[in-house]
């Protein structure tokens, strides 16, 4: 069982820069795939970034790819999301998701876990 909460949301003009944080509980952290998620009101659920067990292999949605980094401290059980340029377009809830993946994969469904989310608002 793993448990994800995240943190670092918040209000920023466009432009501008936030780093989320997920931090997780479980003494498995360091095996599972993690991913960055997000959702718009209205809209449905998309992947952002992933990143491997090990932080070798990462992967980005088109939209963020240049702008966002993903990385993971597994002595910390905590994976980031660096979001850098913000648009008012990345305004959503950001969910974090654990997967006990071999891969890095875009899709949702693989994921196990799931965290309670955190705003996002971009202002223009």
């Amino acid at each position: 069982q793993v448990q994800l909460v995240e943190s670092g949301g918040g209000l920023v003009q466009a432009g501008g820069s936030l780093r989320l944080s997920c931090a997780a509980s479980g003494r498995t952290f360091s095996s599972y795939a993690m991913g960055w998620f997000r959702q718009a009101p209205g809209k449905e659920r998309e992947f952002v970034a992933a990143i491997s067990w090990s932080g070798g292999s990462t992967y980005y949605a088109d939209s963020v790819k240049g702008r966002f980094t993903i990385s993971r401290d597994n002595a910390k059980n905590t994976v980031y999301l660096q979001m850098n340029s913000l648009k008012p377009e990345d305004t959503a809830v950001y969910y974090c998701a654990a997967g006990d993946l071999g891969m890095v994969v875009p899709s949702g469904r693989l994921y196990d876990y799931w965290g309670q989310g955190t705003q996002v608002t971009v202002s223009s």
